[in-house]
């Protein structure tokens, strides 16, 4: 095999393996080179993910060792995405009666969900993440997105009991912004005690729905260690009830008699 074919190859079965630690041997023995050629291929590769701004190789030494692709935005390319989201939400034709707005066409474009689902994962690839857990049914898209990306299951917490999910948990939950009692369930096989889990929906409020999902992942022994949210309204704030979250988009006003939408960038930049 030509070393140009070999670093293509080998380039998309990085990128088609997040976060999987992979031997020199088994790239050795599937292209059929030195582990000396496949070393230097390896730094091309890393170093092409680095001037691209979309992640970087992870080396581990050791007998169980090898690399893993890291899925990594750089911030000039996050925020050309994010400017790009805030630009598409900001259309007046968005606005929809009491103040919504249609976010519908974004959640089923496949390169827009994919961009979200790789700021996310580049933000959370260090945390050691098990499952993605979001609620149905918007945020199902995002979720797959960001599991992609982090090579990790999705776990989707439901309003109501399926029967092919078997038996299951429920609770409670007091919504943040309607301030009415609600139901969420979740299988008890969707997760194993102790496992690390990200938390992504589509648009929070008050945060209620993801609280109420905090409250459920604790019947499961699960450690929560991010929540990542496309949207937040920023008018909700004083009555937030999840602080602890990042989010790409912040929701400043809609203006139905003006028809005019305000949208900024999230707190997404604050932790770098």
């Amino acid at each position: 095999m030509k070393r140009s074919d070999r670093l293509v190859a080998m380039t998309n079965y990085l990128v088609e393996h997040p976060m999987e630690l992979i031997s020199l041997p088994f790239f050795s023995d599937t292209y059929g080179a030195a582990k000396s050629s496949i070393s230097e291929d390896l730094s091309i590769i890393n170093h092409m993910f680095k001037e691209d701004g979309i992640g970087y190789l992870e080396s581990i030494s050791g007998a169980a060792g090898g690399v893993k692709y890291v899925p990594n935005v750089s911030v000039n390319k996050s925020e050309s995405m994010i400017n790009k989201l805030c630009e598409e939400l900001e259309d007046p034709n968005r606005i929809l009666p009491g103040g919504y707005l249609f976010m519908s066409d974004i959640l089923g474009t496949p390169s827009t969900v994919r961009d979200v689902g790789r700021l996310f994962a580049s933000r959370f690839a260090g945390l050691n993440i098990d499952s993605i857990v979001t609620v149905a049914t918007k945020g199902i898209p995002l979720a797959y997105a960001v599991a992609s990306f982090l090579n990790v299951p999705v776990v989707i917490v439901r309003r109501d009991p399926k029967v092919t999910e078997g038996s299951t948990v429920s609770i409670n939950y007091v919504s943040g912004s309607s301030k009415k009692i609600q139901t969420m369930v979740l299988s008890k096989r969707s997760l194993q005690p102790g496992e690390n889990v990200c938390i992504i929906d589509d648009f929070m409020k008050a945060g209620g729905t993801i609280n109420g999902m905090k409250n459920l992942l604790q019947e499961f022994d699960a450690n929560v260690k991010a929540i990542g949210v496309l949207a937040e309204a920023e008018d909700e704030e004083e009555d937030r009830v999840v602080d602890d979250y990042t989010s790409l988009l912040q929701i400043k006003n809609v203006d139905s008699n003006s028809k005019q939408i305000e949208v900024i960038k999230g707190n997404y930049f604050d932790q770098y």
